[in-house]
């Protein structure tokens, strides 16, 4: 509960660097923590990483009267883990979340994608230098598989023996296996990127438009946790401010 207090009312990106600024991340977030030591962060740093970043591009979307529901944040932290573990090129990053956003419709959106003229944010470790992905279907399989990779990191997130020894190569932390999604959690949470790995959900009707039910974002409504999911993703990756016309998750054709 205290977790969600932190992370889902605007102000999650504060929140990380006070945790890590007074060492309580290696307890709460010991996968995190590790991430935050392997990226050379001090207690004090004002520098930023693509992990601060997710949750920065999500606290300018929330408010204390207009939170989120807890499985938008366990979703990104799944999503950044599999990142981390397998960097990935930023056109397979931008169909993975068009596809979320979409309801597992590859093919559209492959489509999308390919009309992306905007640069991405090159500062990130996790993602990689553009690569040969001029094949739809070699761009489709390995959005497939990072897919794959994000549930693959959710359960190592949910794996008591995996955090205990997330921080093991740093003995100097203090020693934490503490796991605070629950089974229900972590299903919700995977079913948000599953439809990536299955096709589109027959049936799935994707949002339209940029406006956000807040409502529905806080009883954690299928359709718009994954708008949101999507639009952080490819709000961090593709900033708005590198060039602010041309917001694809926004297109009336989707």
């Amino acid at each position: 509960m205290e977790m969600n207090y932190m992370l889902a009312y605007g102000s999650a990106e504060a929140s990380l660097r006070l945790l890590w600024k007074f060492g309580l991340l290696e307890i709460l977030l010991p996968i995190q923590a590790a991430y935050f030591v392997s990226q050379g962060f001090r207690r004090r740093d004002k520098r930023s990483n693509m992990l601060l970043s997710l949750f920065s591009s999500l606290d300018k979307l929330l408010a204390p009267d207009r939170p989120c529901h807890c499985s938008l944040w366990v979703g990104i932290l799944a999503f950044h883990k599999a990142l981390l573990d397998q960097p990935r090129d930023p056109l397979v990053v931008a169909t993975f979340s068009i596809a979320v956003h979409s309801g597992g419709s590859l093919l559209e959106a492959v489509e999308i994608v390919r009309r992306i003229s905007q640069p991405h944010d090159t500062s990130f470790n996790e993602l990689l230098e553009p690569g040969d992905l001029d094949s739809d279907d070699a761009l489709i399989n390995e959005v497939i598989d990072l897919a794959a990779s994000v549930k693959a990191a959710l359960c190592k997130m949910t794996d008591e023996h995996f955090v205990s020894r997330a921080m093991i190569e740093y003995p100097q932390a203090p020693h934490s296996d503490l796991v605070f999604i629950p089974l229900a959690l972590s299903m919700r949470v995977s079913m948000l990127f599953e439809c990536v790995r299955r096709g589109k959900e027959k049936g799935f009707v994707p949002k339209r438009g940029s406006k956000i039910n807040y409502e529905s974002l806080a009883l954690g409504k299928l359709h718009e946790v994954r708008h949101m999911l999507a639009r952080i993703i490819f709000d961090t990756v593709y900033p708005p401010k590198l060039k602010r016309e041309n917001n694809y998750l926004d297109e009336s054709s989707m």
